[in-house]
């Protein structure tokens, strides 16, 4: 085999230099933006961004600039810790939950007729202490 047909045979297999993945920020950030139904363009535009620096802080920024963390938290919907990711966002961790807790969610699987005899019901026990 000649060098030439070798070279060639390496380009060919390699027709396409893969692309770096993005950066665990990025995934986080598009994944938000996705889960908000929001393009990348909507989201630029809100920000008063062009729509490629968007997609630059999806594929390689590893943190924003300080100044778009609180619009686009409002613009996604999501509290500004969201994009500390799990290393830097601090979940407040609780006990059990307490027994009202328990009994609502299980009240919240009742018919509609006895969720409303509940409320009416905790609204009169409620509004007479308040």
């Amino acid at each position: 085999m000649t060098k030439n047909h070798e070279i060639s045979s390496y380009t060919g297999f390699m027709s396409r230099i893969p692309k770096n993945e993005a950066t665990e920020f990025g995934k986080r950030l598009s994944a938000m933006r996705k889960a908000a139904g929001l393009s990348q363009e909507e989201v630029a535009k809100a920000l008063g961004i062009p729509q490629r620096r968007f997609s630059y802080y999806e594929r390689e920024a590893r943190f924003l600039p300080s100044n778009l963390v609180q619009p686009l938290a409002r613009i996604l919907g999501v509290p500004i810790t969201e994009f500390l990711g799990e290393e830097g966002a601090h979940e407040v961790r609780r006990g059990p939950k307490t027994k009202l807790e328990r009994l609502i969610e299980k009240a919240q699987q009742l018919p509609r007729a006895k969720q409303e005899l509940i409320t009416k019901i905790l609204g009169e026990i409620i509004g007479s202490q308040a």
